[in-house]
């Protein structure tokens, strides 16, 4: 995709072909998978594999595969609109992402050409599935404090791998794993692994509170033997593997929000249309207007950090990069989507719930089970907390390499730049007091992720709408209600830092210089909620 200089990617910047996708996609999962979603939600596997071939078929597994084993080979955006389009029942997105992400990239990026020819025809196509096994009971966001061991055999054919893997995606109906052990019990090494290898057992399906639909289960390797042309990537570098990996995920994740969150938006409003109480339609108060008028700015807002980040992934694509490589550069931007999308799609998916009354409690409408799926996006694909970790730890580790300086923001009176002061200040405040100990202090390092991303939030909000010539008066309300949201949400995390490294005096004159930097729109609270929820309704659902 290509844009003049100073645009960010956007819906607006879609080619036809980004659109042509998208539409296919979406049209798959509205004719495909929604009317036989109480079948998914019964764990029919054998119809959940069906699905998948026919995604396969239709070009959907394979947007990130080369053309040699049946993909597209598209860019960013195009994997974005796919993610965002397969995401309108929780347990098909699982059961498809973890079919076209985290269970075959790793093979597509990391595996030897006899691998790739192996492997990747069937998982494109759909005829293979596969299931990442990573987690272990003892070990999850602590992805390298596995237990499980491979050694050698005496023969030197194979790899012996003893040990347990637990919460498999998948793990039900998979032909191929992609499991990762610890060679001779020190070095982490991914491996490829086979259904039918001896000395793998599959265990019972976990009883889930949402998600119910998809498979998952617990691995168990009692002396399993893998042949030793299955190792993948290099001995000893799989934590390289998992954690690239894993930064798609929650690429993918932060986009696929998207989909369930604007599909319930549009279910909401034909429901509080057509329901009355006291004589009025729900649609027509106050207060339902506000929480549509919500809706569609936590939709908005991602939707411009997520198609924002995939148009910076993309412009590195076009410098010659992999598509590995230009991700790995946007880590801290992925992250970001992660928590903001999923944290955002559960405010949605609540207010929904609430829109629908005593309804959204009832499992005869799909707002019942979106509520519960919606929660493991929280936790899938590192948890939200250590996600917020990762956004500071790695910028901190970008200055310490040098390959990155804390230099103050320019001078930028925007909303979006005062808010990447106020983050800088606060970052530069807690890394003078507390010295290397910061690491040690994750209530802080937390609170300034959180600045972080209100202000690429903020700026990616701003910086559409600007490039929108005579942007509607809908997004500009929504703009002014993210930065009221964005400036009060930051001044607490400001609170937190200030607070937790600053005493006295010291603390008072940094939380005045905090508030002198937030912004509050000058515009009728009541005013912006209708001009977004007028639009809401003429578009009946997301107006884009």
């Amino acid at each position: 995709m290509s844009r003049p200089a100073g645009r960010i990617g956007s819906p607006e910047t879609f080619t036809d072909e980004h659109r042509a996708l998208a539409a296919t996609a979406l049209r798959f999962s509205k004719e495909m998978v929604l009317p036989v979603a109480s079948r998914i939600e019964a764990k029919d596997f054998t119809l959940l594999k069906e699905l998948i071939r026919k995604a396969g078929a239709l070009g959907l597994i394979g947007v990130d595969l080369e053309a040699e084993y049946g993909g597209l080979a598209l860019d960013v955006t195009s994997t974005l609109l796919v993610a965002e389009s397969k995401s309108l029942l929780g347990s098909w997105s699982v059961t498809f992402g973890a079919q076209t992400c985290i269970g075959t990239l790793p093979i597509a990026f990391f595996g030897t050409a006899a691998q790739k020819a192996k492997y990747l025809p069937g998982l494109c196509s759909g005829e293979t599935v596969s299931a990442y096994a990573l987690t272990e009971a003892g070990s999850g966001s602590d992805a390298l404090g596995a237990k499980t061991r491979a050694v050698k055999s005496a023969d030197g054919r194979h790899w012996v791998l003893d040990g347990s893997k637990q919460y498999i995606t998948n793990a039900g109906f998979a032909d191929v794993f992609i499991v990762f052990a610890k060679v001779d019990g020190e070095r982490f090494t991914a491996f490829i692994v086979d259904r039918d290898t001896p000395g793998l057992t599959i265990g019972a399906e976990e009883h889930k509170m949402g998600i119910r639909g998809s498979s998952t289960c617990p691995l168990t390797f009692e002396g399993a033997l893998v042949p030793v042309e299955n190792l993948l990537g290099v001995e000893g570098r799989g934590h390289v593997i998992a954690f690239n990996i894993l930064n798609l995920g929650r690429l993918k994740l932060g986009a696929g929000v998207l989909g369930s969150m604007k599909h319930h938006l549009a279910a909401s409003l034909e429901y509080v249309s057509a329901r009355t109480q006291f004589g009025t339609a729900l649609v027509r108060f106050g207060l339902t207007r506000e929480k549509l008028a919500r809706m569609t700015a936590s939709i908005y807002a991602v939707e411009s950090m997520a198609y924002r980040t995939g148009g910076l992934i993309d412009a590195h694509l076009a410098t010659g990069a992999s598509k590995l490589e230009a991700v790995e550069q946007f880590v801290i931007e992925s992250s970001i989507l992660k928590v903001l999308g999923s944290e955002a799609l559960g405010t949605v998916i609540d207010d929904a719930v609430q829109l629908h009354g005593g309804a959204g409690y009832i499992e005869d409408y799909p707002v019942e089970r979106a509520y519960r799926d919606a929660r493991i996006n929280r936790i899938f694909e590192g948890t939200n907390e250590i996600n917020r970790l990762l956004v500071t730890g790695t910028l901190l580790k970008r200055v310490t390499r040098g390959t990155l300086t804390l230099d103050a923001p320019p001078v930028d009176d925007s909303p979006s730049g005062r808010l990447k002061t106020l983050a800088y200040e606060c970052l530069m405040t807690a890394v003078e007091t507390l010295g290397p100990s910061l690491e040690h202090h994750q209530l802080v390092l937390a609170s300034v992720s959180d600045l972080l991303m209100e202000a690429f939030s903020l700026e990616s909000v701003v910086a559409r709408n600007r490039q929108l010539e005579g942007a509607a008066p809908w997004r500009k309300a929504v703009e002014s209600w993210c930065i009221e949201g964005s400036h009060h949400r930051a001044q607490q995390s400001a609170r937190r830092v200030y607070g937790s490294v600053l005493e006295g005096e010291a603390r008072a004159k940094a939380m005045t210089r905090a508030r002198a930097l937030q912004v509050i729109p000058d515009e009728s609270p009541e005013a912006m909620h209708e001009t977004i929820a007028a639009a809401v309704e003429a578009a009946r659902g997301y107006p884009s």
